[in-house]
């Protein structure tokens, strides 16, 4: 079953290492196969992860786009021992993400990892924190 995308005029698209930028008008891809696949705005860059969960997001990001993602586990594993330790709350989203990394479903675990930043961005309110952008 080939995975159906509607871009909108000139949306960016990752499809494994390639960057593809839609002309004027929108477009419907179909694709088939098994690669790496992320619209612009699902991408992270690196300078976006201004705080912990954001770091989770993109160190997954990174694992899925990668061909060797288990490069990157121990830095993501260090990260959430240090969250889980001050932010007990977190363990829920951890566990579903870590089910999710452990079956090397790594689009589902960064899926589960938005839920995560919204958790940490309504404990951030909560406590009258300034939000990062």
């Amino acid at each position: 079953m080939a995975l159906i995308i509607d871009l909108k005029p000139e949306e960016k698209i990752l499809i494994g290492s390639a960057v593809l930028t839609n002309d004027k008008q929108r477009t419907r891809l179909h694709i088939s196969g098994d690669t790496p696949i992320l619209r612009e705005k699902d991408v992270m860059q690196e300078d976006e992860a201004t705080t912990p969960c954001r770091k989770v997001y993109f160190l997954i990001q990174c694992m899925y786009l990668a061909r060797s993602p288990r490069e990157y586990h121990p830095k993501y594993f260090e990260l959430l021992k240090m969250i889980q330790s001050a932010i007990p709350s977190t363990s829920i989203f951890f566990a579903r993400i870590n089910a999710n990394i452990v079956q090397g479903q790594y689009y589902k675990a960064l899926r589960e990892a938005r839920d995560l930043i919204a958790h940490e961005e309504e404990l951030l309110q909560a406590s009258g924190a300034v939000i990062p952008a």
